[in-house]
């Protein structure tokens, strides 16, 4: 597994944490980075870090382009995941559209449901077609 995969992980299993127990992200990334146990990664601040800045327009596009789901109604782990992946698709010119979305994809095939990979890729992809009047929006 590469250092961005891993880091990538690790900012899921944050912004998961921080979902579930309902605490800003910044608290469980600051508990992560004092207990450096693993270290944290330089790309899993950025990345935790951008999709909290980046979360509520995020959430509308997902909301907007996911049709049938709702984001209440998506697995919490897929929600990350597309949080994540929408964060690069987006915000992170260095990370091609396809990395993207197939590292979103692959977590959701480690973590998820069977059916999330497909649900995950179809929603990124309809973003990254969308990518240039979503960014101009």
């Amino acid at each position: 597994m590469s250092a961005r995969s891993k880091a990538r992980r690790r900012a899921l299993d944050i912004l998961f944490e921080a979902e579930q127990r309902q605490v800003a992200p910044a608290v469980v990334l600051a508990e992560r980075v004092a207990r450096a146990q693993p270290p944290v990664a330089e790309y899993t601040t950025t990345l935790v870090q951008g999709v909290t800045a980046e979360r509520v327009r995020i959430d509308e596009l997902l909301a907007t382009h996911s049709h049938g789901w709702s984001l209440e109604r998506m697995p919490a782990v897929d929600r990350t995941a597309l949080r994540l992946g929408t964060w690069e698709l987006l915000h992170n010119d260095e990370v091609p559209d396809v990395v993207a979305i197939s590292e979103a994809v692959a977590l959701v095939a480690e973590l998820s449901t069977d059916e999330s990979p497909t649900f995950v890729n179809g929603l990124l992809a309809r973003l990254a077609e969308l990518k240039p009047t979503i960014v101009d929006a």
